[in-house]
Order: C-alpha cells, then structure tokens, then sequence
C-alpha cells in the first residue's frame, strides 16, 4: 500500500472486475487474478473489487477476503484496490474489518439490506461504517439510499468518508447536492463519481455539473473501447464521444435493460467473449440469452470498426 491519499490516486478510469467461477460454481481465484491483472495491465485507475459487478451479493464473508486478498497482491501497490461492503450495519463493518486486514485501500460503502431508512438511520449507519476501520469510505447512493443535500453535507463532514459514487442517476438532485456541500463546505474536498450501471451513457451529462470520476462496466470486457471513450470524454472530443455514444453506448443500454440483472451477467458474458473464462453469475441472477450475447459480440465488433475508422 502506498501512502499517498485514496482520494489523490482515484485518478482515471474505475474497474470493477466481475468475480470468477469454476465449472462447479466455486471461486476460480487464479482466474480472478488473471482478470484482475489484465485490467491493470490495460490501464485502470483503480480495481474496486467485490461491489455490484462482482456479485458482492453472492459472495460468503471468506470468498470475499480472499477476492479482496488476491486483487491487492495482484495490484501490488500500482493502483489502489476499494472493497465492497454491505448489508445491516453489523456485517457490513465485518466485511469492512475484512477488507482492512486483506490489504485493501478504501471501502465503497453499498446500501444497507433491504430496509428503506430515514436520513438519520442512513447518516448513523456510514457513519459507523466509517468508523469501523482506517480505511477511506466512499458512500453509493441508490435504491434504498438517496440522500437530500443536507445529509450529503453531514456525510462529507465525516471522517473517512471521501466520497459519493451516484447510482440513482437524478441529475437535478446531483448538482443541488454539489451545490449544498460547496456552499456549506467551501474548500473541502469531497469527490463525486457517476456509478450507472452503464456510465458512458450519461457522461456527458455528468461532465456538465463537473463529475468526471466513474466506473466503467464496459472495461471490463472492452478495455480499448471504455479507455477511448474515457479520453475523449476528459479530452472535450466530444465527436468520438457521440460516435461511441450513438453506436455502441446506447445500443449496449438497450441490450442491458432486454434482461433482469443483465448490468452483471451480460458484463460476465461479455468477458468470456474476450477469452476468459470467468464462469457464469450465481443464483439468483440468470444467464443472458444466447442471442444477446451474439448482439453484444456484434457491439463490441462494430465499436472497434469505429476506432478503427478514426485511427
């Protein structure tokens, strides 16, 4: 682990490798860190192991510190590695506590089992969340966990809490939340990060209220064309932006939203595609539908063409 700040390193583009399985269901940890490794290799910023993408939901409390384990010994010390952890307050200050003794860097902090909470239940859960271990926490927002912008402002206030990564995707309450946290923190440093199922699609969007950290589910399976994206995106090109947008982006959402729990499975499927064999989701997700897959092939052919094209 290095000593520079979380904060300083989260940096680029944000990868959230899926969670490999042999072909008897169990945890295929020498194929996770082959993952693990080439998404480093390909240019990650960060690895943010164990979160949606990697079926934190399906995980026993020792597969996930194992995860955990491998993806820091993979990443050894060149990018930092964020930890998922959930459920009621008690288990997701275990997973926290595992995360810690297993050599991650940070936590993203996912919401909280099943029950829909008050702002003040919320606020008390992050807040002992954080101040389980030492590790830097950055709080998702979505389905049972939206915050207003006063709550953002208590949360930012907390120590170890460096961040909020947006899964709801309600532009308007994004930027009255930036707005709140600027005003009534002036000067502080909080770090905001568009964490849709499928990022590139409101990117742009993001971009205009000045959010430009995300993770991108697409470099999993695609590394060239998410880091393409990524750079026409920080760069102002918004040409090649569109282009993706329009031909790869867009359809790929339409193909992700033909399934239930397609945000993951099609993800896995995906790279299997590239030549990984990084098995298939866990109950109570489901496999795609062999013809999806055939179209996110095509996708992903047709988005290389493009890149082609403009080099």
């Amino acid at each position: 682990m290095t000593s520079a700040p979380l904060a300083d390193r989260l940096d680029g583009l944000l990868f959230f490798p899926v969670t490999a399985y042999g072909p008897d269901g169990g945890l295929d940890l020498d194929v996770f860190r082959a993952h693990v490794r080439a998404g480093i290799d390909s240019g990650a910023a960060a690895v943010f192991a164990c979160c949606g993408t990697g079926e934190f939901h399906a995980l026993t409390p020792e597969e996930f510190r194992d995860c955990v384990a491998a993806a820091v010994q993979e990443a050894a010390g060149r990018v930092p590695v964020v930890a998922g952890a959930g459920c009621g307050t008690a288990l997701a200050i275990q997973y926290a506590k595992a995360a810690e003794e297993a050599g991650a860097d940070g936590l993203l902090a996912m919401p909280p089992y099943l029950v829909v909470a008050d702002q003040e239940g919320l606020l008390r859960h992050y807040t002992a969340l954080a101040a389980a271990t030492s590790l830097d926490v950055i709080v998702y927002q979505r389905d049972n966990a939206i915050f207003t912008p006063e709550t953002a402002v208590e949360l930012a206030q907390v120590p170890r809490i460096i961040g909020l990564k947006d899964g709801h995707g309600d532009i308007d309450l994004m930027q009255r939340i930036v707005s709140t946290v600027r005003r009534e923190l002036p000067g502080h440093p909080f770090l905001y990060f568009n964490g849709l199922p499928t990022a590139e699609l409101t990117g742009l969007a993001y971009r205009g209220i000045g959010i430009t950290l995300y993770s991108s589910a697409v470099f999993c399976f695609a590394p060239d064309i998410a880091l393409a994206f990524h750079k026409a995106l920080n760069n102002g090109d918004d040409v090649t932006a569109n282009r993706l947008l329009d031909h790869f982006f867009v359809p790929l959402v339409e193909l992700r939203n033909a399934g239930r729990g397609y945000a993951v499975s099609l993800v896995k499927a995906g790279v299997r595609l590239g030549g990984l064999d990084v098995g298939e989701v866990r109950p109570p997700l489901n496999e795609p539908d062999a013809s999806h897959i055939k179209e996110l092939a095509e996708l992903i052919a047709s988005a290389r063409s493009l890149l082609g094209e403009k080099a």
